[in-house]
């Protein structure tokens, strides 16, 4: 299975503030490819803490996308329309479990949850983006690693807005 990571961030590298809120991520930024990226995902994997920011979104923002949420407590019913599946277990654990369900390329999102698929050498791709903005704390999109992740860069785009989005494919999974 593929997995990959399409994410904002801060220049200072937060992917949301330390209480989860995303409000320094433009709602209404320009095209910047993420329609397209998700057209190529057959399921999103997302942490209980990111399921519960977006729950407050009001509106549900995957469509009939599946979306399997990590967490072994129990989790706030999804809204009306939403296809989502609880799962727990080790990244791995995981993303075995989406193989034998058939997902062949899955978006994952949630500090926690790319942090861990990185550390397991899940990843293949990832596109992040660059929001102009410094917030000074919060989440942080990477963790530790017991060594380097060894990159190549594909593509880096700009836009008008200021946002700034590199696209990597990771060269060595870490073991």
């Amino acid at each position: 299975m593929k997995a990959s990571v399409f994410v904002g961030i801060s220049v200072d590298g937060f992917m949301a503030r330390p209480d989860g809120a995303l409000d320094f991520l433009p709602e209404n930024a320009e095209p910047h490819g993420y329609e397209e990226f998700v057209a190529t995902v057959d399921a999103l994997v997302i942490g209980r803490k990111t399921y519960e920011v977006v729950l407050g979104f009001g509106v549900w923002p995957y469509g009939s996308k599946p979306v399997y949420v990590l967490s072994t407590r129990a989790l706030a019913p999804p809204p009306a329309g939403a296809v989502m599946t609880q799962l727990s277990g080790t990244p791995q654990e995981v993303a075995a479990q989406l193989e034998a369900r058939g997902v062949r390329h899955a978006y994952v999102d949630g500090g926690i949850t790319i942090q861990g698929f990185l550390r397991a050498g899940l990843i293949q791709r990832l596109v992040v983006t660059r929001v102009p903005v410094l917030i000074g704390a919060g989440i942080p999109l990477f963790g530790a690693l017991s060594s380097d992740l060894a990159l190549r860069h594909v593509a880096t785009r700009h836009y008008p807005s200021g946002l700034v989005q590199s696209e990597y494919e990771v060269v060595d999974a870490l073991a």
